[in-house]
């Protein structure tokens, strides 16, 4: 997941959950939490409870989130939010117990009397995870047009660069998916299981190789011992768990997009 990727997310996050971004550029952004988010994400119950036992002034938390730290010019204090971090998987995880679906128009002004007609798109972003006994993490979000069927990989990137809003235009006019959302979302699964088979897995095999090497010197351990000890299979077993290698597909969010 690039920094680009990550801001566009938060800067999503919060505005869907109506926390004012107070000032923001390409690689950071700071953010005034809502006493709703506050409680949700900043993880200080004895705080909100002493408040509410008397009756005192909420205060909520203000943040700022580093998303590229590289090319920060200024002197920025903040926290730094990468793909892994505590904070991303947090808020990925604070998306899905707030509902991972939005439905989403783009902001017509239109002179004529015609109105702009716009077209639903299906986005969905995933998370794919390499596991063995390391892990690798990678975001991809994949669009797919409910009329044409038509593709774009990036959708993410794309939809942050337009004027969206929860409700739709007086001059806009909508029209009806002609592929399903439910057949939309088995094409997106596809395409990513063919981005997955594409990719590069030496991972697989260098988990595999180190896992050749420590069985050498568990092997090593108990050479010579005829009725080798529970521990030794208990060992054997867990070093197996440790560096099988697998792939994990999560669904973060997704949303119907109406666009021009």
């Amino acid at each position: 997941m690039y920094p680009q990727q990550i801001h566009g997310y938060l800067q999503n996050f919060f505005t869907e959950n109506n926390c004012h971004i107070v000032n923001s550029n390409n690689h950071y952004m700071t953010v005034q939490l809502t006493i709703d988010m506050d409680k949700k994400i900043m993880n200080r119950p004895f705080y909100w409870r002493y408040l509410e036992n008397t009756d005192g002034v909420p205060n909520p938390a203000q943040l700022t989130f580093i998303t590229d730290q590289n090319q920060l010019d200024e002197d920025i204090k903040g926290e730094v939010v990468h793909f892994g971090s505590p904070r991303l998987n947090q808020l990925f995880q604070t998306t899905k117990e707030l509902g991972a679906y939005v439905q989403m128009y783009e902001n017509v002004l239109n002179q004529s009397k015609i109105k702009t007609i716009l077209t639903p798109w299906l986005g969905v972003n995933y998370k794919v995870s390499y596991y063995s006994d390391q892990t690798k993490e990678m975001f991809h979000s994949l669009g797919i047009n409910l009329i044409t069927g038509n593709l774009v990989d990036g959708f993410q990137e794309w939809v942050n660069g337009l004027d969206l809003n929860s409700s739709m235009s007086d001059d806009a006019f909508k029209i009806t998916y002609i592929i399903k959302p439910i057949r939309a979302i088995e094409r997106l699964d596809a395409t990513l299981e063919n981005i997955i088979q594409q990719d590069d897995h030496t991972w697989a095999e260098e988990a595999k190789t180190r896992w050749h090497k420590d069985r050498e010197i568990l092997e090593y351990f108990y050479e010579g011992i005829e009725n080798k000890p529970e521990c030794y299979e208990l060992e054997k077993k867990a070093m197996e768990e440790q560096y099988e290698s697998r792939i994990k597909i999560e669904i973060v969010n997704g949303g119907l997009f109406y666009l021009k």
